[in-house]
């Protein structure tokens, strides 16, 4: 078997541990052969052979290339993946991204039927990189261009972390200039090179702390966080309800004629601009400092018109 069907048989069965933990044996070897005809995609020379001694090999290897352990428990009597809330996380986005470039590369002769958006590239060829630098606390230096300037400028940084943030990568950093933490956007980012020079991570600085009450990618600094309560029309109230705003959500309110949620978040930019995108499918309710803003960036945009 090629490495292309290795690699697919070991997402089936996280797959399938995925949808049905605690699956016995017998339960795995079953999905597998259903799932002959999408292995023989990657491997026109798949021979099906699972055993007990191949799942034994298989859940060694995807611990190895995946660093996910799969455990048999005793009491459930089937196999289960064992990890925490991080983990899980991060193995969700990881089988996001395998489903993904296992269907686009099926679909070569499928053009017809998939559009993608047509965009620059993220600069993620940087990104194993610049987790080598956090980990071993080396101070990176690169080249940066920001949007609002023509001028390229040289950088050295001191790295502590990366932020995802629509569909954009960043790394935050404490640059050589200010001493202040910052964000720079990884497709604005060339010629990365990382020192020797090591630097003493600050004791009191999480991202997750940084970042708990704020939306998008811009710091908030010294503001506190303020309740946030939204009113949206019920059709507009779907997609917010699939797809939260921010993990601080809570739905008030919920019925046929609106669904209003509570937020906990800081006033900035990037959440001013989320929301003047929903337009008058959304009304902000409190407080009114928010909404006198909304009110005011709505009128001007009418008077352009």
């Amino acid at each position: 078997m090629s490495k292309r069907g290795y690699i697919s048989r070991y997402l089936l069965i996280l797959k399938k541990l995925k949808v049905k933990p605690y699956s016995t044996y017998e339960e795995l070897q079953a999905y597998i052969e259903n799932q002959f005809d999408y292995l023989q995609m990657q491997d026109d020379n798949l021979q099906i052979g699972f055993s007990k001694r191949t799942l034994q090999r298989d859940i060694k290897e995807i611990r190895n290339v995946f660093g996910i352990d799969i455990e048999y428990s005793k009491s459930q009597k089937g196999y289960f993946i064992s990890q925490n809330e991080n983990e899980n996380m991060n193995f969700q986005r990881m089988m996001e991204a395998f489903d993904m470039f296992n269907s686009l590369n099926l679909a070569q002769d499928l053009t017809p039927f998939i559009h993608l958006e047509k965009r620059r590239p993220q600069g993620t060829e940087n990104l194993y990189g610049l987790l080598h630098a956090i980990k071993n606390r080396l101070q990176i230096k690169f080249t940066y261009q920001k949007f609002w300037e023509e001028e390229l400028s040289q950088r050295l940084v001191e790295p502590y972390a990366l932020k995802e943030f629509k569909n954009r990568w960043y790394i935050m950093a404490k640059g050589s200039r200010d001493n202040n933490i910052k964000s720079f956007a990884l497709d604005r980012l060339t010629n990365l090179e990382i020192t020797n020079q090591t630097y003493q991570y600050p004791d009191n600085y999480s991202i997750e702390q940084s970042y708990r009450y704020c939306f998008g990618i811009i710091s908030p600094n010294d503001e506190e966080p303020q309740d946030i309560i939204l009113s949206f029309d019920p059709f507009q109230g779907k997609y917010i309800k699939t797809l939260p705003l921010h993990d601080t959500q809570q739905v008030l309110v919920d019925n046929d004629e609106e669904m209003k949620i509570k937020l906990k978040l800081c006033l900035t930019h990037d959440l001013l601009m989320e929301l003047l995108s929903f337009g008058d499918n959304m009304k902000v309710i409190e407080p009114k400092s928010l909404a006198d803003k909304i009110k005011q960036a709505h009128e001007k945009a009418y008077r352009q018109y």
